[in-house]
């Protein structure tokens, strides 16, 4: 049976997916989009991240925890990219970037 710690975290781990898509997409409608570059780059390598992380901690993978430390590493990354823009999609995905971050850091404590 599956703990509802695993169910939230697979739900957190969704939401930073959809959060880090939309936000890439809304990036490359901005008139710089150059200067978007970093941010998009991030939110994509986030929602990869995220969805394997998803994918292994789904099957009960060994190697869940392994992935989850490189996921915490990127959340963080695109939190901090993110919030340096103004732009509502930008903040949005930084929120819950951080907000993955952490829920994946009290899933790997216990």
């Amino acid at each position: 049976m599956r703990s509802d710690k695993t169910n939230g975290l697979e739900h957190v781990l969704i939401k930073c997916i959809t959060a880090c898509e939309t936000c890439a997409t809304l990036c490359l409608q901005e008139d710089d989009v150059k200067m978007m570059a970093r941010c998009i780059q991030l939110d994509r390598d986030c929602a990869d991240i995220c969805m394997l992380t998803a994918r292994l901690v789904g099957r009960n993978s060994e190697h869940a925890k392994h992935v989850m430390k490189e996921c915490i590493e990127i959340c963080k990354a695109c939190e901090a990219e993110c919030a340096k823009h103004s732009h509502e999609h930008c903040q949005h995905c930084s929120a819950i970037c951080r907000e993955c971050a952490q829920a994946c850091e009290i899933w790997m404590k216990g």
